[in-house]
C-alpha cells in the first residue's frame, strides 16, 4: 500500500518538481539530458520512451504512436513544444533515430503476429515449397519418399504430416526453421545430429517451433527491446527477429547438453529455465544476443 502511494505521489508530483529543479540547474530538459547523455542504443531509446510516455504533455505522449512517415514532423513538433532550437542537429538526429526504433519495434511485432496467424496450408504451393526446402536443407542426401511419411520424424516432427505441428505458431514456425537452416546450414545440421543423441536427444523441429514461441513472447512483452535497440539503428525488420531466433536455437542446444536432463520428459522444466536465462540477459541495457560471425558469407 505504501509503495503504491509513493508511486502515485512520484508520478503525480515528485517527478515533475525533480525535472523542474534539474532543468533549472542544467538548462536542459529531460529529453535533452537523455539524448545528449546516453550512447546510441537501448539506454538512450528506452530513456526516451520512458520520458515521452510519462509526460503530461499530449504532443510528447503522442510521439510514441506515430508511424514511420510521421517521425520527421514529430521530431520538429517535439522540439517546438520543448522550445529547443531547430538548428540543434544532434538532438534532432538522435531523437529521430530513437523514434524510428520505437515505431519500428511496434511495426515488427505486428508483422510477426500477422505471420503467426497464417495457418499452414498444405494446399498452398508456397507453404509446401518451404516445407520441402527445410527437408532438403537438413537432409540433402536423402530424398522424401512421399509428402506424408514417417521420414519427417527424422528431423524432429511428431507425425507423418508436419502441418499439424505448426498449429500454435502458424507459418512463423516454418519460416523460422527454414531461415536458420538456410543461413546457418552447418550449424543446423550439427544441431539436428546432436538432437538424435541416444540419451539427451530431443525433437529438433518441435523444439524449434517451441523456440519460435519463446522469441515471439519476448517480442510481444517488450523484453526484446534492449537487444533490438542495440542491434538496429533505425527500423527493426523481420530479418532481425529471425536472427534472434537463430541465437535461441543455437544457445538452447548448448544449454540442453550442458544441463544434461534426465529425459525429454523434463523438457518444460528446462525450457522455462532457459527462458528465464534469456530474460535475465535482456535486462542488461547493453544486451546484444546474436550469433555474430557464424553467419554464412
Amino acid at each position: 500500500m505504501l509503495l503504491q502511494l509513493w508511486g502515485l505521489l512520484y508520478s503525480s508530483y515528485v517527478r515533475f518538481w525533480l525535472k523542474w529543479v534539474v532543468r533549472l540547474l542544467t538548462g536542459k530538459c529531460e529529453l535533452q539530458r537523455v539524448l545528449h547523455g546516453q550512447k546510441e542504443g537501448a539506454r538512450r531509446t528506452l530513456g526516451i520512451e520512458h520520458s515521452l510516455g510519462s509526460s503530461k504533455n499530449k504532443v510528447l505522449r503522442n510521439a510514441l504512436h506515430v508511424d514511420e512517415a510521421e517521425v520527421e514532423k514529430c521530431v520538429k513538433d517535439v522540439m517546438k513544444e520543448k522550445k529547443i532550437e531547430q538548428k540543434d542537429i544532434r538532438f534532432k538526429t538522435n531523437l529521430h533515430i530513437s523514434l524510428l526504433q520505437i515505431t519500428g519495434y511496434k511495426k515488427l511485432y505486428l508483422n510477426v503476429e500477422n505471420l503467426r496467424k497464417v495457418p499452414y496450408d498444405s494446399d498452398n504451393e508456397e507453404h509446401e515449397e518451404q516445407l520441402i526446402e527445410l527437408w532438403n536443407l537438413l537432409m540433402p542426401h536423402e530424398n522424401l519418399k512421399a509428402r506424408i511419411t514417417k521420414q519427417w520424424c527424422d528431423i524432429g516432427f511428431q507425425s507423418d504430416d508436419p502441418k499439424t505441428d505448426f498449429r500454435g505458431m502458424g507459418l512463423l514456425g516454418l519460416v523460422n526453421l527454414v531461415y536458420f537452416s538456410k543461413h546457418y546450414t552447418n550449424e543446423a545440421r550439427q544441431i539436428l545430429s546432436r538432437s538424435n543423441h541416444p540419451k539427451l536427444g530431443y525433437s529438433y523441429a518441435i523444439v524449434g517451433i517451441n523456440l519460435t514461441e519463446m522469441a515471439y513472447s519476448l517480442l510481444k512483452s517488450g523484453d526484446l527491446k534492449p537487444h533490438l535497440y542495440n542491434v538496429v539503428s533505425g527500423l527493426p525488420q523481420m530479418e532481425h527477429f529471425h536472427q534472434f531466433y537463430c541465437y535461441l536455437v543455437y544457445e538452447f542446444d548448448k544449454f540442453w547438453f550442458e544441463e544434461e536432463p534426465e529425459s525429454i520428459m523434463h523438457f518444460n522444466q528446462y525450457r522455462e529455465k532457459f527462458h528465464e536465462k534469456i530474460k535475465g540477459l535482456l535486462l542488461d541495457y547493453d544486451a546484444v544476443l546474436t550469433l555474430g560471425d557464424k553467419k554464412k558469407p
